[in-house]
């Protein structure tokens, strides 16, 4: 009888603090901080392999991968956005002479940090061996009015941790 009374834990009010979007900070070599506007969380995503029995099918995990995410960024006068991207980009192919680089000089870490109201680090994300997969520099237009200038790049990574 006394399993189905309710715990008073799960029946009142607990007290809480939900994180919020706009309190974070992300850290990339080469780019300045009040430079990002927004990012993506890690996507994470694991294919199924089938197993077949007589009349049966049973399903386990087959290969997983982490998906992509965006990264969404001012374009400054000064610093120039465009400039510090295109710099990465450069690190791991060069389009006038055509070269590609080394993983080691394009891949970095990139560090997310989400805030508390004040100012307190109350999670961490990192991006191991993140490398612009793509990138847009957004448009030029006469009848827009006097919208900023954004650029949108598009980040693939090796595999994220949370700290905490």
């Amino acid at each position: 009888m006394a399993e189905n009374i309710v715990n008073p834990n799960e029946m009142f009010f607990t007290n809480f603090e939900p994180k919020q979007k706009h309190r974070f900070i992300l850290y990339v070599d080469g780019i300045p901080s009040y430079l990002v506007r927004k990012v993506e969380k890690p996507k994470y995503e694991s294919d199924e392999v089938v197993l077949k029995h007589i009349n049966v099918e049973r399903y386990v995990k087959g290969k997983s991968r982490w998906g992509e995410v965006t990264l969404e960024m001012y374009d400054p006068i000064l610093p120039s956005g465009a400039q510090i991207v295109m710099e990465w980009i450069r690190m791991s192919h060069e389009s006038v002479t055509g070269r590609d680089g080394y993983a080691d000089m394009y891949k970095k870490d990139i560090t997310v940090n989400e805030l508390g109201p004040i100012g307190d680090k109350i999670s961490e994300w990192i991006y191991k061996g993140a490398w612009i997969k793509a990138s847009d520099f957004d448009d030029s237009d006469w009848e827009s009015d006097g919208e900023s200038s954004n650029i949108t790049v598009t980040i693939k990574y090796d595999y994220p941790i949370l700290n905490y």
